[in-house]
């Protein structure tokens, strides 16, 4: 019970590590003239696209509706995805983490296939990587060495983790989408229940800790590398070595370039498999796994997350058709948003608030995926249940989700725009 407790707040810490990288990358963003006027932009061919489809009017020379047949939608969908965007981002900015978790399953209960999903959130993360990345010497510093042996791995997991994708949803696309239901509801269960009974101990003890809270004890003597895991890895004899935090350690750390790799690999399948571009593991496996200093971290993260989504959503998904572009730029005019509006509200909501929220959010799209599998199952025959049944189902699932997510929306906006005296006169 002890190590799954220790597990998954080495998830969440590396979730609000991923999260402060957004709130980072939306500040940069938007506020910049010429990111602003780049992102304008690349919107234009999005609401051009939507609008096309929705008239039926796109043009035959590229294809009309038949073009990229999975990608097909009307043009409501442009709007729901910037609304989907929005919540993500409400989320990462005033919780602090978790945001990324809800856009695939968000997207799969507006009707979108698991693939196309996945696909194109990580393409979202990757354009937001390329617009917002700021000098590594305001974020932390970089291993060139460490970084390239990690995508080195990384190429390799996200080819297995796309070709996997691909080949379920080609044998099968339900049994696709039950594959990616399946994922989501281990990981948001696994995360879930923990932040729920983390914050209800918290509640009874009457503590207020806000969200944003910086590592553990754990996590500050495993990035020593002075015992552990990270001792044992950084003592093991197997060439060649990469060595790493010169500037903080005399003589720098030296570990074999072999398990930089193989941690590469296990970030690029996830993110090819999920659609959250990987973040959420790379601070936790290079601090506690492999003993890397934070400050050396949040750097090499940040190179990591543009080559990793990048190569799996232009190289898995985008030239197979598995991306929607309108969809992407949607959830990233959204996303921006929402961040900006979380992030200044947590200046004015009690840290135990915003806990509980994110317990819940989590939760809720625990139940969303758990609910839609026994559709799933029932359409490929492993499990013989009534039409009726699977739609009420269906519909608890998706009505617990919107809802709960809705809710948050609600009182985060209501909480921003009720406090915008105070927070005016904080700025």
């Amino acid at each position: 019970m002890k190590a799954l407790r220790t597990l998954n707040a080495v998830l969440l810490e590396g979730a609000r590590a991923h999260a402060r990288w957004e709130i980072e990358n939306a500040r940069i963003i938007t506020g910049s003239k010429k990111r602003l006027f780049i992102l304008a932009i690349l919107a234009i061919p999005a609401v051009l696209l939507s609008v096309a489809f929705a008239t039926d009017s796109l043009p035959d020379m590229v294809g009309g509706k038949h073009a990229y047949m999975p990608a097909f939608y009307d043009g409501t969908t442009f709007a729901v995805s910037i609304v989907i965007g929005l919540c993500a981002g409400l989320i990462t900015g005033c919780i602090g983490a978790g945001g990324g978790f809800i856009i695939t399953p968000a997207l799969m209960s507006a009707g979108i296939k698991g693939i196309l999903a996945v696909g194109t959130d990580l393409f979202h993360i990757f354009a937001k990587a390329i617009m917002g990345t700021a000098v590594h010497k305001k974020l932390g510093n970089v291993s060139v060495a460490l970084a390239i042996w990690f995508l080195v791995g990384s190429g390799v997991g996200v080819t297995g983790g796309g070709l996997i994708n691909r080949a379920l949803y080609e044998f099968n696309p339900i049994l696709s989408d039950a594959f990616i239901s399946v994922v989501y509801v281990v990981l948001l269960g696994f995360l879930g229940f923990y932040s729920l009974f983390d914050f209800l101990k918290l509640r009874k003890s009457g503590e207020d800790v806000g969200a944003h809270h910086g590592a553990s004890k754990h996590g500050t003597e495993a990035a020593s590398g002075k015992k552990g895991l990270p001792a044992t890895l950084q003592a093991s004899k197997i060439p060649p070595y990469i060595t790493f935090d010169e500037d903080l350690v005399p003589g720098g750390k030296r570990i074999p370039a072999l398990y930089v790799a193989i941690c590469g690999a296990i970030v690029g399948f996830m993110a090819a498999i999920m659609g959250v571009g990987g973040g959420f593991l790379t601070f936790p496996i290079f601090v506690y796994v492999l003993g890397v200093s934070s400050f050396t971290t949040v750097g090499t993260d940040i190179l990591q997350i543009i080559f990793t989504a990048g190569y799996a959503s232009i190289t898995q998904y985008a030239i197979y058709g598995f991306i929607f572009y309108t969809l992407a730029m949607g959830m990233l005019i959204g996303s921006l948003l929402g961040i900006q509006l979380g992030a200044l509200t947590t200046k004015v909501v009690k840290g135990i608030y915003i806990r509980g929220f994110y317990a819940t959010a989590i939760l809720a799209g625990f139940v969303n995926r758990l609910f839609a599998l026994p559709g799933t199952l029932t359409d490929m025959e492993y499990i013989h249940l009534s039409p009726g049944t699977v739609s009420i189902l269906k519909m608890v699932g998706n009505w617990s989700f919107f809802l709960v997510v809705a809710i948050f929306g609600f009182f985060v906006i209501s909480k921003f725009f009720g406090n915008l005296k105070t927070l005016r006169q904080g700025a």
